[in-house]
């Protein structure tokens, strides 16, 4: 595995890439954080999937950029469900940035997110096609529901002790109502953020099972070679 840091002229706000073992292209994905940043437990995630076999890309929303202004226009766009909320463009920029590196098949592409990125990965996926494949954890939906209709295949992870757990059986419901391939699951003792190893909320079990899943899920939907 190769890792480096992605400087912010390459996009913007930087973020940490890492690079499986072997011969490309190969899939990619983007990493999206929580409320925390891209801390060490976000890039060990991406280690992660580098070491499944994907190309992973951590983007950071915040750097070099005043936090709480940051923050106040990311939870305005969760609490609205706008599809088109601030940081969204980011997004694609940052995936723009990835479909162009040589060891990167832009045909299979996809976004993991957890909390706040998991709300972002949902919001994204409804206004771009690029992407084919997505993991919401503890995700809130946009508004209204039935622009999820634009969804590519969802892997979402949820708990049940958690206000979340309900708009993942939401999501859930319209996925099946507009046939989209989907695999939600709600985990009955969870907490949020649980798949989260540096906090009190972490739950082994839900955390493995979880990452499993996804690992399953993106295998299926980004795993063959175009």
């Amino acid at each position: 595995m190769q890792t480096r840091e992605i400087m912010k002229n390459e996009i913007r706000g930087g973020g940490f890439l890492a690079l499986p073992d072997g011969t490309g292209p190969h899939p990619g994905v983007v990493v999206i954080h929580e409320a925390f940043g891209l801390n060490d437990h976000i890039r060990g995630i991406t280690r992660r999937f580098a070491d499944a076999g994907y190309v992973a890309l951590g983007v950071d929303l915040f750097s070099d950029r005043i936090r709480a202004v940051c923050m106040a226009r990311y939870m305005a766009g969760l609490l609205t469900g706008s599809i088109n909320r601030s940081g969204i463009d980011d997004l694609k920029s940052a995936l723009t940035f990835m479909a162009k590196l040589d060891e990167v098949d832009a045909q299979r592409m996809g976004a993991i997110g957890f909390c706040m990125g998991g709300g972002f990965a949902v919001a994204w996926a409804c206004t771009d096609s690029r992407l084919k494949a997505i993991a919401p954890f503890y995700a809130t939906n946009p508004r209204p529901l039935e622009v999820t209709r634009r969804l590519c295949p969802v892997v979402g992870s949820y708990p049940e002790k958690d206000f979340t757990a309900r708009a993942g059986r939401k999501l859930e419901e319209t996925l099946t109502h507009n046939r989209i391939t989907h695999d939600i699951k709600v985990y009955p003792n969870a907490r949020h953020s649980f798949f989260n190893d540096t906090g009190r909320a972490f739950d082994k079990e839900a955390a493995d099972d979880s990452w499993s899943r996804v690992l399953k899920f993106f295998g299926e939907q980004l795993g063959k070679k175009s």
